[in-house]
């Protein structure tokens, strides 16, 4: 009885703790001193991923799959998340440690513009794949330029999400106004697919890496009633709001397209807090790089990760933690 009643208690004591102040397991901040890459306890991360039909929410999970099997003492869950605002919000906040984010909405953050009102305390892991701005109308719909979408039903992506970003600001570069010229559907990749294929949606807006399953879905079961707009013409005017905006291609065969789509893309970055125990920062790095074969099988996106190009996220600086790991790995400076 005395062994059960010591039990109870410690569990008791346990979630006292917890309610107090939070996991014991958590990541600890940065105390200062040299990155060793090695983390001694047991250390639970949270990712904040994106959209269930997308690639963050893809590679997210394969992410944390990956660091669980590593066997350190770090361990992670990915969740579900409205994407790269939300996730920055929610990484300062500390509900997540690490989080998935466009390089745009990165720079607005540590910048204090755009949707934040003051500088955030954010560094990167290192920069991955590549996000495609995927513009797709019914053909029904009659709608052959962005302009055209005035008075129509848009999905312009989850609320505080990259996508949606991207989404205001190409509407405002073809000269319309987001809030008034037409009607905005702030709805998640899923319900976005369902009201395009049903025919409450006449046009959506996606930013993810290539191939996303919510896309490869529509084109899919709707080709013959659905096509892609080239929306290239309106970059001068995205890259004058930032200059990371880039003209790309979604290759014919990622969705079976009669032609390769010529489009804008934008990278995208890991982040953490910039207070982040640099071993946990260095441990989580490495990883990203030592499985990057296993996160290639779960979305080809991961192809695009690279040491190459690991330390271009400017002007989000390269967490010290991750710099140690990236210098080890060799990667260029």
């Amino acid at each position: 009885m005395r062994r059960i009643l010591s039990i109870a208690s410690i569990a008791v004591l346990a979630a006292g703790v917890s309610a107090c102040g939070g996991r014991q397991d958590s990541a600890a901040t940065d105390t200062g001193g040299d990155v060793t890459c090695e983390v001694g306890q047991s250390t639970r991360i949270g990712i904040a991923t994106g959209n269930a039909t997308g690639v963050y929410f893809a590679l997210g999970n394969a992410y944390a799959e990956q660091i669980n099997a590593a066997g350190g003492t770090v361990q992670a869950t990915a969740s579900e998340t409205g994407a790269s605002v939300q996730n920055i919000q929610q990484l300062v906040a500390g509900t997540y440690d690490v989080a998935f984010s466009l390089a745009d909405t990165a720079a607005n953050a540590v910048n204090g513009t755009g949707s934040f009102t003051s500088k955030q305390p954010v560094a990167a892991l290192a920069r991955i794949h590549t996000n495609y701005t995927q513009v797709i109308v019914r053909k029904a719909a009659g709608i052959t330029d962005v302009a055209g979408m005035k008075g129509k039903r848009v999905s312009t992506g989850s609320p505080k999400s990259g996508t949606e970003v991207i989404a205001n600001r190409i509407l405002t570069a073809a000269g319309l106004d987001p809030a008034a010229d037409v009607s905005a559907q702030k709805l998640d990749l899923a319900k976005t697919v369902d009201g395009v294929k049903d025919g409450t949606i006449d046009a959506l807006f996606w930013s993810g890496g290539l191939p996303t399953p919510g896309i490869t879905d529509l084109l899919t079961t709707s080709a013959d009633k659905v096509e892609f707009l080239d929306i290239t013409p309106l970059l001068p005017e995205m890259q004058k709001i930032n200059e990371v905006y880039a003209e790309g291609t979604i290759p014919a065969a990622t969705y079976k397209t009669p032609a390769d789509v010529t489009t804008i893309v934008v990278p995208n970055v890991l982040l953490v807090r910039e207070d982040l125990d640099p071993d946990v920062a260095c441990v989580l790095t490495k990883t990203l790089f030592d499985r990057k074969t296993q996160l290639e099988q779960a979305n080809a996106a991961a192809k695009e990760i690279s040491l190459t190009t690991a330390r271009s996220t400017d002007p989000v600086p390269v967490h010290r933690g991750a710099t140690k790991a990236l210098d080890d790995l060799g990667a260029p400076q």
